[in-house]
């Protein structure tokens, strides 16, 4: 009976033993590649309208126009990049500046400008608005050289400022800025504009923010029918 017992026990204890030898490994699955870094940069830009350079603060000024066609717009071009990317730029008005109106406290102006941020194929993106007063030289952002004013200053310059941030979706290897609409309102009455050609606002400190992607691949050619 001692030996049967013995047996009983030995046996129970190998059966389990068995039972997972015959189990498959189980196989961890290998590790995802890491993503890649965020990288900012100041990106390639093709500006139909320069307004110039900042005396003081060396930023270049680009005037966007009202338009209709992305393709005459300010073209911004964004590296291929995975998952949305973001843009950002400072958004301003544009005021003509005399000294003669600033003394007579004639100079007052108040600036509300749109423009959209588009596709190249005329799909809108966003909307960004700037809206400032302009009373005295204090409310310029800056002058721009190049001009004939006292100086060497143009009359034109950058006033009030907007921080703009647009996410670009992924795949979007360009995009367009154009002027949508200025409302000004002035001591001699308001007024509003859209003319293709005028322009609308003025854009400063274009940056992109994107995460690395593949670049887009290259289209087949179409197989000649014999």
């Amino acid at each position: 009976m001692r030996c049967a017992s013995a047996c009983l026990v030995a046996l129970a204890i190998a059966v389990p033993v068995f039972a997972q030898a015959g189990k498959p490994p189980v196989r961890k699955a290998p590790p995802a590649a890491p993503a890649a870094a965020l990288k900012k940069v100041v990106p390639e830009i093709t500006c139909p309208a320069p307004l110039g350079v900042g005396v003081k603060t060396k930023l270049s000024f680009c005037e966007v126009m009202a338009g209709r066609d992305p393709a005459g717009g300010l073209i911004i071009q964004i590296p291929p990049h995975k998952g949305p990317a973001t843009l950002t730029f400072d958004l301003h008005n544009l005021h003509t500046y005399s000294e003669e109106q600033v003394k007579a406290h004639r100079a007052f102006a108040r600036y509300t400008a749109t423009i959209g941020v588009l596709t190249l194929d005329n799909t809108l993106i966003s909307r960004a608005v700037v809206q400032n007063e302009f009373r005295a030289a204090g409310d310029l952002i800056d002058r721009v050289g190049g001009g004939a004013g006292a100086g060497g200053v143009k009359a034109v310059a950058p006033t009030g400022s907007e921080s703009i941030s647009v996410a670009i979706p992924e795949g979007e290897l360009s995009v367009s800025l154009l002027g949508e609409k200025l409302a000004v309102e002035r001591i001699d009455g308001p007024a509003t504009y859209t003319q293709p050609g005028r322009p609308i606002a003025v854009v400063s400190n274009v940056m992109l923010e994107y995460r690395p992607g593949p670049p887009p691949k290259p289209a087949k050619a179409p197989v000649k029918k014999r």
